[in-house]
């Protein structure tokens, strides 16, 4: 009991952590896809959103906590590449221009005429004030952010617990119908769409957080920040499985209310309105922007402070407002285009971090040879690539025949065999090899 009681406020760090706004929009769309289909549906989703992102903090923190010398066991060159890919992606690429396109759809839309939303202006007004406010804090380091994310986080839960309660208690209506390819291929689909919350990605940068907070508390014996590490990831996913399966339910018992609408943001705004009224929307909103501006604030200033370590002639400043801007420009792209543009690099990228990490839990089975994390990540990659182009509507007939003879190709799971298959013959090499 003393155990817990001692750390359970690392675990809410970490679920304040993985619980960014964008992680809000998902669940409720995949719920109305779902529909009747929800419980294949979550637990796909449970695992790429939870079991995975538990496991990569688990990994990352055993191997000391930083990703880049993790990564460098394979190469120095895959290091810095591999490390920067994931910095950007979580950082000025996806996750902070949705933040903004987030605010718009959820905290901004639900109170404009359909007239306004269909114009660019006012995203574009939106995001601009936004991103001002966003690299105003990331410029003057302060512990407001801190202090606001403290009373956010809980904010944000406790919004979600009371909309969960009365979805639960006074359902909107029965499980819809299915959708598209959820009708048949419901736990496969999710599993993908598990991708987009981008928390597997964020797993490998949240450990060093994790193990300097420990660092911090005095705490340096490895086994103990590992079990730790174990005890809040335990409790950071539980906190999200939490969140995930009361908003997919919302989403797949909303069809009869607001009707199909396939878009996350709208899906929640107006089941707010539905289940609370007018006020429902109004604090569904404020919560939502505020918590934005601090994921926001958070990503920009983590990846400046990296870039800034990659390349010193580039101060943090310098580097923050470049990544301000640039996700300013992005956002206004819209939150729907955004998913879109996302979804083929995260197609090519998860596999590869998912592979990773397995490998790092365990490599001490292999000596950490660079030959086994090598061929299976190359193996991994050379059918994740291609996942990610044919997800932009480009196809390769050759290779995809060749793909296609894979077990489990067609649920998008086709690189896991050829994975298994590089790592046994790379710990073939290893054994034969070894001195």
């Amino acid at each position: 009991m003393q155990f817990i009681k001692e750390n359970l406020a690392v675990g809410f760090m970490l679920f304040a952590l993985f619980l960014g706004a964008g992680n809000i929009i998902f669940p409720p769309e995949l719920g109305q896809n779902a529909g009747t289909e929800f419980l294949p549906s979550i637990i796909g989703f449970l695992i790429t959103g939870v079991g995975l992102p538990l496991i990569g903090i688990i990994a990352v923190a055993k191997n000391g906590g930083d990703l880049q010398i993790v990564a460098n066991r394979i190469h120095p060159v895959f290091s810095a590449i591999f490390t920067a890919v994931i910095y950007l992606s979580i950082g000025p690429l996806f996750a902070i221009p949705r933040t903004g396109a987030v605010t718009y759809e959820i905290g901004i839309a639900p109170f404009l005429s359909e007239s306004s939303q269909s114009s660019w202006i006012p995203l574009f007004i939106s995001s601009l004030i936004f991103f001002t406010i966003v690299l105003y804090l990331s410029l003057n380091p302060t512990k407001l952010v801190d202090r606001i994310g403290k009373i956010l986080t809980p904010a944000l839960l406790i919004v979600i617990t009371l909309l969960a309660i009365k979805a639960f208690i006074n359902p909107m209506g029965e499980f819809g119908e299915p959708h598209g390819v959820y009708v048949t291929n419901a736990f496969s689909e999710s599993f993908i769409q598990g991708y987009l919350t981008m928390d597997v990605l964020a797993s490998l940068v949240f450990g060093i957080v994790i193990v300097q907070s420990l660092q911090a508390k005095g705490i340096t014996d490895r086994a103990k920040q590992v079990t730790i590490t174990i005890f809040s990831g335990i409790v950071a996913a539980l906190g999200l499985a939490f969140v995930y399966i009361s908003l997919e339910y919302i989403g797949a018992t909303s069809t009869d209310k607001i009707g199909y609408i396939g878009d996350g943001a709208s899906i929640i705004a107006q089941s707010a309105r539905i289940l609370y009224g007018s006020a429902g929307n109004i604090i569904l909103s404020l919560v939502i922007i505020l918590a934005c501006i601090t994921t926001a604030v958070g990503l920009v200033s983590a990846n400046a402070t990296y870039f800034h370590k990659l390349f010193p002639r580039f101060s943090y400043k310098t580097l923050a407002v470049i990544f301000t801007v640039f996700s300013f420009v992005i956002s206004n792209f819209g939150l729907s285009k955004l998913i879109s543009i996302t979804l083929p690099v995260l197609m090519f990228i998860y596999p590869i971090a998912i592979v990773l990490m397995f490998l790092v839990l365990f490599d001490q089975l292999f000596d950490r040879r660079p030959i086994v994390y090598s061929l299976a990540l190359i193996a991994t990659a050379l059918v994740s690539l291609y996942d990610g182009i044919k997800t932009t509507g480009i196809k390769i007939p050759a290779y995809e025949n060749v793909l296609s003879a894979l077990p489990l190709y067609e649920q998008n799971v086709g690189w896991l065999v050829p994975a298994l298959v590089g790592l046994v013959i790379g710990w073939i090499i290893h054994l034969v090899t070894k001195k």
